[in-house]
């Protein structure tokens, strides 16, 4: 069988890639919708995509009962409250600042994964770079917590965002191996927007909305790109890869998200946050420092020894 060492590659790049960017439309969004209104819209549109390409393939979803739970935990874990949360943070720090913080994405996800998948136990290298990872959290927070500013809630609540979606990560990990990454996704987001348009009804003014080009166009770009690709590649790639492993797209999210920020919307960091960030993703590195150094000494004794590498099969399950 073929290696889908290329595939896999290709997809941690584009989900890191889009996910970058995706950031800086919400806030773009944010300016004329709602935040729960906005999530709302945002998942309907994929939703509805995501049917018709069900439809299309001659598939139906399977509303068995296991398959049910797990779209719940999804619903309400990875789509639901997680971007609710991000959405209103949004309206309170830079889309920076935020891809920044939700780079202790890996950490949440190594810490669950310790209790919960069997063959992700911690070790001592990401034990230090959680530690390291956290540290570099407190810097970024510190002042923001001696001093209550304006922005502290909007930071908490991506955090608390990453620690929803870490449990539901991790989760689906142990428990939908049978379920096909688009019949994974559109369950969830079917859950999801039950859930969002009872929210925002209930929490927002819909007359407050205005729908212009700027909104449009964000719902439109996340619901596709951002929803529809972004998270059937995700579920696909979490068939194969780690749980950790496949949370390190959050090392490349924030790099791209700061210069969109900086470049489209004239967000400034100082130079604590970005301190704070390199103690983040320096963290992420040496969280994975023992995979990181098996995959070399294997290269280096295949090169030793004379062998073309062979297909890659570390990152199959």
């Amino acid at each position: 069988m073929k290696s889908e060492r290329p595939l896999v590659i290709a997809g941690l790049a584009a989900i890191s890639i889009v996910w970058g960017s995706t950031w800086l439309a919400i806030k773009i969004g944010l300016e004329s919708v709602t935040p729960v209104f906005g999530v709302a819209f945002r998942f309907t549109l994929a939703a509805m995509i995501l049917a018709v390409i069900l439809r299309v393939r001659g598939e139906r979803l399977d509303f068995r009962k296991e398959n049910l739970r797990v779209f719940a935990v999804l619903g309400l874990f990875s789509f639901s409250l997680p971007f609710v949360l991000v959405y209103w943070g949004e309206q309170y720090i830079g889309s920076g600042l935020a891809s920044i913080l939700f780079a202790t994405y890996p950490f949440v996800v190594a810490i669950f994964s310790h209790f919960f998948l069997p063959g992700e136990r911690l070790n001592a290298f990401k034990v230090g770079g959680t530690l390291l990872g956290f540290a570099g959290i407190l810097v970024i927070f510190w002042t923001d917590l001696s001093t209550g500013t304006a922005g502290f809630p909007g930071m908490a609540a991506i955090v608390l965002s990453t620690v929803l979606q870490g449990f539901s990560l991790v989760v689906v990990k142990r428990t939908a191996r049978h379920i096909p990454p688009v019949h994974l996704t559109l369950g969830g987001m079917l859950c999801s927007i039950v859930v969002l348009w009872i929210m925002a009804f209930t929490m927002e003014d819909f007359s407050a909305l205005r729908f212009d080009s700027a909104s449009i166009g964000s719902i439109i770009y996340l619901g596709t790109f951002g929803s529809v690709l972004t998270f059937v590649v995700y579920y696909w790639l979490l068939k194969r890869v780690e749980a950790l492993f496949l949370s390190l797209t959050a090392l490349i999210t924030p790099i791209l998200a700061v210069i969109l920020g900086a470049l489209l919307l004239d967000e400034v960091l100082n130079s604590r946050i970005y301190a704070g960030a390199a103690m983040v993703l320096l963290g992420i590195v040496v969280a994975n420092g023992r995979d990181l150094l098996g995959r070399a000494e294997k290269h280096r004794l295949r090169f030793f020894a004379g062998d073309q590498p062979g297909p890659d099969t570390t990152s199959r399950e």
